[in-house]
């Protein structure tokens, strides 16, 4: 695989410098290894040939086997076309260019055969077919059959490439490999059943049947896979085996006194069982790294809360870090009130504080006075030392670059335990991807009381019974969210914007007090606005996307999503999550054009029928792909994958996890002499990274 990595592809026949250098622009493409994994993105059966008499309403892309019949220029200048009419003996077909007419009027002879593959479509009551493939009769052999179709871009179309052309020069690296050496150990290989990786290789590209297709994808995409698991698990058994933390063998009287004194709720099954996986590796002599997921309102700041209360029974500090300063202080105010009555000391840290009060942080985390500080990347400026950080909470983790959360957790010699909590659920096979063997907690309950948040969706046309609908709860005194995709109108797309529909608002509902919050404003005024929400003295918020996760007000019930359309299934979840936080029952009001697309539709039906956000997250997946779900490209793991895919090859996923499991129980350094090939494969696919693994 090395040579294969090194041979550039501009010595390859056909290609040359200038070809090879808009390859690699275009698609990364430099060498052989690059070019024979430019996967086809689908297939196309050229096993038949149709008569031009039997075409007949919408044709998928079809062959015709026939002969020119003649060739006339048409048109001038920018709409000159070329068009030439074919004949297989039934009927007549018109075959149009609109570029390279030249030399392809000098490619092709009238009355020899060919055989044509393209999509017939009907123009002004004739059969035509535009940019058509075109191979002779005699060398049409080598097509038929299954067909792969390989991701172009415009600039390569407007160039001269083709499905075809890519397939062409692969076939000419392919001709030219003889041997390649299987990285993967062959135990994996015989107990996954895997067909040789140049057997896979050849076929993918040039499939004898659907079974060998199979095959051969499962093979690249096991291999895929498996490589992106082995470099996550062996930097993490790598950590759990050398980095060493704090051993945490007590429950004491800060834990013991707020369960039962200070206690809210009783906590539900769900939480109870994350505390406990959480004490079991605060107690084994080793950093904690887990990831805490679980819905909004489902009580992960308790449960965060309670295991920082475990730090202090042990002598050391804890710390909360959270991406706003809303949310900052929105913790420091709920925490700070939960414990004040057994005399624990919380102070809040954010670019807002004064230098009076910073001064006495400082000094107060320096005697070790103070127990928790709570704040926002202010907690992790140079200057910000504690006499003994034991514990760490990153609060929507994902808000945070990998290099920020690093510099939180070596503020003592002895690395902290960290806890990183999500709102976002994150599909199964995700997680496994993106955080390899990280230990993952998931709370799946609601506190008893809370009422499921009733969704709907309503189309623009419904608008005034919204409004209705709206006007009853502001009634009965309770506050609406009104989010909007864009602050400005854009001529370029035809969406609602924050400024018309805050005047709108204003207009609708003049007896009631409305705030305003984008992501332009500066923070002290998005601050201000919030507060005037959160306070109850603005009785409606109009805003975007910024208070997907932010101020918890319990006296919100309706939220109002306006071209619901445009948002992904997970960020509806996240808005929605914004009310149903008190006793009332709530509302989520999903605005939509009437005319949207099929997919789109069900998309937002689904929000609909449940509130569920692990089902919900696995839609979206499945919908859009893995994208940049949960902000994984902070987390220095790149999921560049060329063929296989998160929402559909759950199976295979849990497969090459179970294998790499299953090697480094085995050779946990990788040492053994047959594990050579496979060490050599793993640093070149993934030279470019740092290793981020110790970073939760």
């Amino acid at each position: 695989m090395q040579s294969l990595r090194k041979r550039e592809i501009k010595f390859l026949k056909g290609i040359g410098p200038k070809r090879a250098e808009l390859l690699e622009k275009e698609f990364g493409i430099k060498s052989y290894y690059d070019l024979i994994h430019h996967f086809p993105h689908s297939y196309l059966d050229r096993s038949s040939i149709y008569k031009i008499s039997q075409l007949y309403g919408e044709m998928p892309s079809i062959q015709l086997k026939g002969r020119f019949l003649t060739f006339n220029t048409v048109g001038e200048g920018a709409k000159t076309r070329l068009v030439g009419l074919f004949s297989d003996g039934t009927a007549t077909i018109e075959i149009v260019w609109f570029r390279r007419i030249k030399s392809i009027k000098e490619a092709y002879i009238i009355g020899q055969e060919y055989i044509l593959f393209g999509k017939p479509e009907m123009f002004n009551n004739r059969w035509s077919m535009v940019h058509p493939e075109i191979d002779s009769s005699e060398s049409v052999g080598a097509m038929q059959g299954l067909r792969g179709v390989y991701p172009l871009t415009e600039k390569l179309r407007s160039s001269g490439f083709s499905s075809r052309t890519l397939h062409t020069y692969i076939q000419a690296a392919l001709a030219s490999i003889k041997y390649v050496a299987d990285p993967l150990p062959a135990e994996v290989r015989e107990k996954f059943r895997l067909m040789p990786l140049l057997d896979a290789m050849r076929i993918i590209h040039n499939p004898t049947d659907n079974n060998a297709l199979q095959q051969a994808r499962y093979r690249l995409k096991f291999d895929e896979l498996f490589f992106l698991q082995l470099n996550i698990q062996r930097y993490s058994s790598k950590r759990n085996e050398k980095l060493q933390g704090f051993h945490f063998p007590r429950i004491g009287r800060f834990f013991n006194q707020f369960y039962t004194e200070c206690l809210p709720f009783e906590l539900t099954d769900a939480q109870k069982r994350v505390i406990k996986e959480i004490r079991a590796d605060m107690g084994t002599g080793r950093q904690m790294n887990r990831l805490l997921q679980g819905d909004v309102g489902s009580g992960k700041t308790l449960v965060a809360l309670l295991t920082m209360l475990i730090a202090l029974d042990n002598g050391t500090q804890a710390c909360l870090m959270a991406p706003t300063e809303i949310l900052a202080t929105q913790h420091y105010e709920t925490i700070s009130r939960m414990v004040a009555p057994i005399g624990i000391n919380v102070k809040l840290l954010t670019g807002s504080t004064r230098k009076k009060e910073r001064d006495i942080i400082h000094q107060q985390l320096m005697d070790g006075s103070l127990h928790i500080l709570i704040g926002t990347h202010a907690v992790i400026e140079d200057n910000v030392q504690f006499k003994n950080l034991g514990y760490v909470v990153i609060d929507e983790q994902h808000r945070f670059g990998v290099m920020q959360r690093g510099r939180l957790w070596r503020k003592n010699t002895v690395p902290p335990h960290v806890l990183v909590m999500t709102a976002t659920p994150i599909p199964r096979t995700l997680a496994m991807t993106v955080y390899g063997d990280l230990q993952v907690s998931v709370i799946d309950q609601l506190p008893p009381g809370r009422k499921p948040i009733t969704t709907l969706l309503r189309y623009d046309n419904a608008r005034f019974e919204v409004y209705k609908a709206i006007g009853r709860q502001l009634k009965e005194g309770r506050q609406v969210y009104i989010v909007y995709p864009l602050i400005k109108e854009n001529e370029k797309l035809d969406l609602k914007c924050l400024e018309e529909g805050y005047q709108n608002i204003k207009d609708n509902f003049p007896s009631y007090k409305v705030a305003y919050v984008h992501g332009r404003m500066k923070p002290a005024e998005k601050d201000w606005q919030m507060q005037l929400f959160a306070s109850g003295e603005a009785q409606i918020m109009v805003a975007t996307t910024v208070i997907e996760v932010g101020v918890n007000v319990p006296n919100a019930t309706v939220m109002v999503i306006e071209n619901a359309e445009r948002f992904g299934l997970s960020q509806l979840h996240q808005l929605r999550g914004r009310v149903g936080r008190g006793g009332d029952r709530s509302y989520c009001i999903l605005m939509s054009k009437p005319q949207i697309a099929a997919e789109t539709r069900k998309r937002l039906q689904l929000m609909t029928t449940t509130t569920d956000g692990f089902l919900i997250a696995e839609a979206d997946l499945k919908m859009r792909g893995p994208g940049d779900l949960e902000g994984t490209m902070q987390s220095g793991i790149a999921l560049d994958l060329r063929i296989a895919n998160l929402a559909t090859d759950g199976n295979i996923v849990q497969l090459a996890h179970n294998a790499v499991e299953e090697l480094l129980d085995d050779d946990p350094t990788l040492s053994a002499p047959n594990h050579a090939k496979l060490i050599e494969e793993l640093n070149i696919r993934f030279n470019k990274q740092i290793d981020l693994s110790r970073i939760s």
